[in-house]
């Protein structure tokens, strides 16, 4: 049975609104952002298909996910993953590329005050030092050889997880909600079709797109392909970018981050001033 994996991109945040508002640590949804959560919790057609909930831990994302698939977290299969205290795991991969304040993330502690016992987030993978992106051996400091590698192991373990419950659940497809941010679903989805540098993505809030996994049954990659349905629902008829074209984005993003923070292919990420 196949995996489906619905990707979706936060909600708009209060550091959406100014580059000043880029200082904050943290920053929590604007009103317009859970507006927009309510739209697409009356507006997504497979609250009922929904086996698996999945957020980056930073707060923007975490609420997008509790507010805007609320209506899936009575599902049986979601409940039957730990009971009402597991309903939505966070999942340090999935979170934002730079190392602004307003892209790290809080502490582990601060993190389980807030969610854990009012709304059933599983912090279980978010350990101290999760949300250090300057430190040498840190995975998540923004070069490009490190944010591929953790959009790979990403989409491993989303796999696993696809996996595990079909298991346990012959005949019953997994659809689980990866809910993530615009510059992180450009590497997550090997897709930079639409990547704009001024805004750092080609996602806007709260849009979702659809994919099923591309590669072999046991291939490192776990390449993401998006389904034919999620294709048209938001392209029609037009044709993707060709390989040559990708690849120029690719390369042109790698170029940001040399510029913003310093990192390349193997760079050590510290920003210029």
């Amino acid at each position: 049975m196949p995996t489906y994996i619905h990707l979706v991109r936060h909600a708009q945040g209060f550091h959406n609104l100014s580059h000043a508002n880029h200082a904050l640590p943290d920053p929590d949804l604007t009103p317009l952002g859970k507006e927009q959560c309510a739209a697409l919790a009356r507006t997504f057609p497979f609250h009922a298909q929904i086996t698996h909930l999945v957020a980056s831990p930073l707060r923007r994302t975490l609420y997008t996910c509790l507010l805007s698939f609320e209506p899936a977290l009575a599902n049986p299969h979601v409940q039957a993953r730990g009971g009402p205290t597991k309903l939505v795991t966070a999942l340090p991969e999935l979170q934002e590329i730079s190392p602004l304040p307003c892209d790290t993330g809080s502490e582990p502690a601060a993190l389980a005050s807030e969610f854990e016992a009012a709304y059933g987030v599983d912090l279980g993978l978010v350990t101290p030092g999760w949300n250090d992106k300057t430190g040498a051996d840190s995975e998540f400091v923004p070069v490009m050889a490190k944010l591929e590698a953790r959009a790979r192991k990403a989409r491993v373990w989303l796999r696993e997880l696809g996996r595990e419950f079909e298991r346990g659940n012959p005949g019953v497809d997994a659809h689980i909600v990866a809910v993530t941010h615009g510059g992180f679903l450009h590497f997550l989805t090997g897709d930079w079709d639409g990547m704009n540098p001024t805004m750092g993505t080609g996602w806007a809030n709260t849009e979702w797109r659809s994919y099923e996994f591309s590669g072999e049954e046991e291939d490192g990659e776990a390449g993401l392909r998006e389904t034919g349905g999620s294709w048209r629902r938001r392209r029609g008829s037009a044709s993707g970018l060709t390989e040559t074209e990708q690849m120029e984005l690719r390369v042109a993003m790698e170029g940001r981050l040399v510029e913003e923070w310093g990192g390349g292919a193997s760079g050590d990420g510290e920003k210029k001033e």
